[in-house]
């Protein structure tokens, strides 16, 4: 399995010659758009940064509800959030995605605003990677995120959604979320 971040909350997962996308943004957001073609979208919530379908190439299938899919072996559930701790009252849904592929689990928690109760959380189990929203404001903030990190024990944890020098949100940087972290690995893009 192959995954690339091009940012904010938008990823290319690759296994095979099957890929995956979640969270394409829009030119706005300030990143390069990339070049991307893939069989299946994820969408998280419709907002600006993270439903940006008409980018992805190729004829993929859209995912943007709550439910179990399956797509050439990929096995797919996505849960019900909300994108902030009122319920939804200030930002509505979102959704966290679970693919199933290489025997792993993977999930996308998209733009989580709030915790999920233990029951909730138990039913994403078990994960071997995580990627997840740190920046705040938006979303959970680190310490939030950090908790999550600790209930779900994941194998490996990729930090989205925050603040970079292309991304100019008042959200915070990726580093707040680090410090709670012993054993942190860098990769160059």
């Amino acid at each position: 399995m192959k995954i690339r971040w091009f940012g904010h909350s938008f990823f290319l997962v690759m296994s095979g010659d099957k890929k995956v996308v979640f969270d394409p943004f829009d030119a706005t957001v300030g990143y390069s758009l990339p070049q991307v073609e893939a069989d299946l979208v994820i969408v998280s919530h419709d907002h600006f940064d993270h439903n940006n379908v008409s980018l992805i190439k190729g004829h993929p299938e859209i995912i943007k509800e709550p439910g179990v899919y399956e797509k050439d072996g990929i096995k797919i559930k996505v849960f019900s959030t909300f994108h902030d701790e009122v319920g939804g009252k200030k930002r509505g849904r979102n959704n966290v995605s679970r693919l199933e592929l290489e025997g792993m689990s993977l999930i996308h928690t998209g733009d989580l605003g709030m915790i999920p109760s233990d029951e909730e959380i138990s039913s994403w189990k078990p994960v071997d990677i995580l990627l997840l929203p740190v920046g705040g404001v938006f979303t959970i903030d680190a310490s939030a995120a950090q908790k999550l990190v600790s209930k779900l024990s994941p194998r490996i944890v990729i930090p989205m959604h925050y603040r970079t020098k292309y991304i100019q949100m008042e959200i915070s940087t990726v580093e707040p979320f680090l410090r709670g972290f012993q054993e942190v690995k860098k990769l160059n893009s």
